[in-house]
């Protein structure tokens, strides 16, 4: 709500709105980064599966998986974003969106956006992690000492830098009938018009607190759910 300029109410009932499509929305994007990011990085690896990705093949595996998942995580936004500020319910508001103009409404934000946050914890907690664990070996003599830092590092690209895009997204999907926002370029022009480079950031700081978080977890997860799903490349 604050990105697109709107009041933000304490009122429980008005705070949750579209949980459920956000839910959704999270665990199955999150689940084909892990996947398409996984397989990516297996691909590249080919046979010499033991060895390190380099920092640009880390990065554009997470790229490829987090722009995949856009496909699924824009219409559920969509979704989301439409209950927060209508206040309908979930098949009240599918009836409103799907419609092919409509459904695919910000669809470039969230693939960019999801790119470079998938990045952010997919790709740079484990260059960072590496990096602090080589060059500083007696301060960061365990992968839990490095894993604070990276977090804090991964957090911060993928929101400071995805920001901007989903600020613009944000925007489009918030208003179906086009009233104030347009295409992406039209919406990019009126945020910087109205409030210039600071109304991309509108939000951001909440975002960096929950991306944080959410980057600790998925680098935790993605360390000890990985030697399960892909033994033989951990051996």
């Amino acid at each position: 709500m604050i990105q697109q300029g709107q009041p933000l109410s304490a009122d429980p009932r008005k705070l949750y709105r579209g949980v459920g499509a956000n839910c959704i929305n999270m665990g199955s994007c999150t689940m084909i980064q892990f996947a398409a990011g996984g397989s990516l990085k297996k691909s590249v690896l080919g046979s010499d599966q033991t060895r390190n990705l380099t920092p640009s093949e880390e990065v554009a595996c997470g790229l490829g998986g987090g722009i995949l998942s856009a496909s699924v995580g824009s219409p559920l936004e969509l979704i989301m974003i439409q209950q927060q500020r209508k206040g309908k319910n979930t098949i009240n508001t599918l009836k409103d969106v799907a419609v092919p103009s409509v459904i695919t409404r910000g669809l470039l934000g969230t693939a960019v956006r999801e790119g470079l946050w998938t990045v952010g914890y997919l790709s740079i907690p484990p260059i960072i992690r590496r990096e602090l664990m080589t060059r500083y070996p007696e301060r960061f003599d365990s992968v839990n000492k490095a894993r604070v830092p990276a977090a804090l590092l991964g957090g911060l690209f993928g929101c400071y830098l995805t920001h901007p895009f989903d600020t613009v997204k944000t925007c489009m999907q918030g208003d179906i009938e086009r009233t104030t926002y347009g295409t992406f370029t039209d919406t990019a022009k009126k945020i910087y018009t109205e409030s210039s480079i600071a109304g991309f950031y509108r939000g951001a700081t909440f975002r960096y607190g929950r991306m944080v978080c959410a980057v600790f977890m998925m680098d935790v997860l993605q360390a000890n759910i990985g030697p399960l799903l892909y033994p033989k490349a951990f051996e």
